[in-house]
């Protein structure tokens, strides 16, 4: 048992420290970087001198004769994560290789930090609670500043997203409808973060905040307390019930479970940081502009998601508002990861090859 959680820590859960990321098999194909955005204007009119992007990328850019790059493929991390998190075996063991549906030999992957995560610009460089207040249309004109101005990127064959750049992935679809050729959006809903999802992450936000050793964002050490009631709640909404089950099948197994999965989420969070990443999701709702995307796309989710519950019934009557969308519901086994399935590309990887074969141009 003890194999097994080692190799699921961090892929359960909503968030995914790096640091419980296991050990990338491509590490030594990656090169990393970072792109500087100078006086970036955020939607809350806020403003920094200079914001950093920081990104990975795997394979090389392949031009056309007007030097325009054909082969871009961008992979967005969800609420907590890096595109560290990409590099996972479960991830990139699955898509990476020689003759896989990214195979690094033919497309230009491209794996950035959001503003507020990885080693992107956020509150814990120093500005704490005084850092901008982004929101995703934040995030992903950062983003598109980082293809279009870093990269020389102005157009996506592929664009994926996990949970928070699922939610990316419908905003960039209404926003730039020009830019992606195919998207495949995993693990969300475009609609208003309401009900449950919010409540949760407003719980969290709150249990930082009531806790005195935050005082304002000004800490000095980190809000023990708060922080670990945060965590407490990431933890369960990222659970996979059927897959705890099996490997948690007693109250000792259960209680064990929950204390290495602790340990190993804790001392990776900063709460400033999370708090942001939190909220950031606060505006969003693409609802209204469904009709505007008209790219080939398939979303995919997964039925023992606690995050976006099928039971929710919102996922089907928006996915048929996609002119040339297709929405795969991945059943829940023993073998699924919850909300986490998104990044174990075993469970939906044929759906990626269809969708790259049925997005091809003549």
């Amino acid at each position: 048992m003890k194999t097994w959680i080692a190799a699921t820590l961090g892929a359960l859960c909503l968030l995914a420290p790096a640091a419980a990321l296991a050990a990338s098999p491509f590490e030594q194909a990656v090169s990393e970087g970072d792109f500087t955005v100078p006086n970036f204007t955020f939607k809350s009119g806020e403003t920094l001198p200079s914001l950093r992007v920081h990104y990975r990328t795997l394979g090389k850019p392949v031009r056309d004769a007007q030097g325009r790059v054909t082969n871009a493929v961008m992979v967005l991390h969800g609420t907590g994560g890096s595109g560290a998190q990409f590099l996972s075996p479960q991830f990139a063991d699955e898509l990476y290789g020689p003759g896989q549906p990214l195979d690094i030999t033919r497309y230009y992957v491209i794996l950035p930090d959001g503003i507020g995560h990885g080693r992107s610009s956020k509150p814990s460089n120093g500005l704490r609670a005084k850092f901008p207040h982004y929101d995703y249309d934040d995030m992903v004109e950062a983003q598109r500043r980082l293809l279009v101005d870093g990269l020389k990127v102005d157009r996506l064959r592929l664009l994926m997203g996990t949970s928070m750049g699922c939610m990316h992935g419908f905003v960039w679809a209404e926003k730039h409808p020009d830019f992606v050729q195919a998207m495949m959006p995993t693990a969300c809903l475009p609609v208003e973060i309401a009900g449950v999802n919010r409540f949760w992450r407003k719980a969290a936000m709150e249990s930082i905040k009531a806790d005195p050793a935050w005082k304002g964002g000004d800490y000095t050490a980190q809000p023990a307390l708060g922080l670990r009631g945060a965590v407490n709640l990431l933890l369960v909404m990222g659970a996979a019930p059927q897959a705890w089950q099996a490997i948690a099948p007693t109250r000792e197994a259960a209680e064990a479970y929950y204390k290495t999965r602790l340990e190993a989420d804790l001392p990776n969070r900063d709460a400033n940081d999370l708090i942001y990443q939190l909220d950031a999701s606060r505006n969003y709702d693409p609802s209204n502009g469904l009709e505007k995307i008209t790219i080939p796309v398939t979303w995919v989710n997964s039925t023992d998601d606690l995050i976006n519950p099928p039971e929710l019934g919102i996922a089907e009557p928006a996915a048929k508002r996609l002119k040339n969308g297709r929405f795969v519901l991945i059943k829940a086994t023993p073998e699924t990861r919850g909300h986490g399935t998104h990044t174990w590309a075993k469970f939906w990887k044929q759906d990626l090859v269809e969708l790259i074969a049925r997005s091809e141009r003549p």
